[in-house]
């Protein structure tokens, strides 16, 4: 390949050339699949159709059970103390 560089340095630049190339492969095919997506989510979005992430998902007017908590008047004092704190009021 080259005269003036040792086997070892030559190979080092293979190597460095082919990571170089598949690295530029990979990122061209990365690109053109998003840009792919896009044109079809933006096509969708056009006709009227939810994303395909949201089909099927149920809405919730009111929250679970589990994910609502009681509190007592010494907790509602406790927060409403720490809103006003966070606020600068105290």
């Amino acid at each position: 390949m080259f005269d003036q560089i040792s086997i070892v340095q030559q190979i080092g630049l293979t190597v460095l050339l082919v990571a170089t190339v598949a690295w530029v492969v990979g990122l061209a095919r990365l690109l053109r699949r998003d840009r792919f997506e896009i044109a079809i989510w933006r096509e969708a979005q056009r006709a009227g159709a939810l994303p395909a992430h949201l089909d099927g998902i149920p809405r919730q007017s009111v929250p679970h059970p589990i994910e609502r908590v009681e509190l007592t008047e010494e907790e509602r004092a406790a927060f409403a103390g720490l809103v006003r704190g966070l606020n600068g009021k105290r």
